[in-house]
């Protein structure tokens, strides 16, 4: 089996809002002070905030850790899509 096809635990822990570490991460995408994506298993994360810092990253073992004020986790893909009220309306 090829490395890329090893799926890995998938893991969100999230500290007082403060600290959240992630498990299962292939790559960040982008990230900045106030938004994080990150790539997973499980699909493409989003994570807001204020202050975001990435404190470890470490492809090898699939694991990132974030600092700051944690204001949102968000999976962008294949949940719920087409289900929503609004998106219903606005076709």
């Amino acid at each position: 089996m090829a490395n890329s096809e090893i799926k890995t635990p998938h893991m969100v822990n999230l500290e007082g809002r403060k600290n959240l570490s992630i498990t299962g991460v292939k790559e960040v995408g982008s990230f900045d002070d106030r938004e994080i994506t990150a790539h997973t298993d499980m699909g493409k994360l989003l994570i807001k905030g204020s202050n975001l810092n990435i404190k470890k990253l470490n492809l090898d073992t699939c694991d990132l850790e974030i600092t700051g004020k944690i204001c949102g986790i968000n999976y962008l893909d294949g949940c719920g899509e087409g289900s929503g009220f609004f998106k219903r309306i606005f076709k």
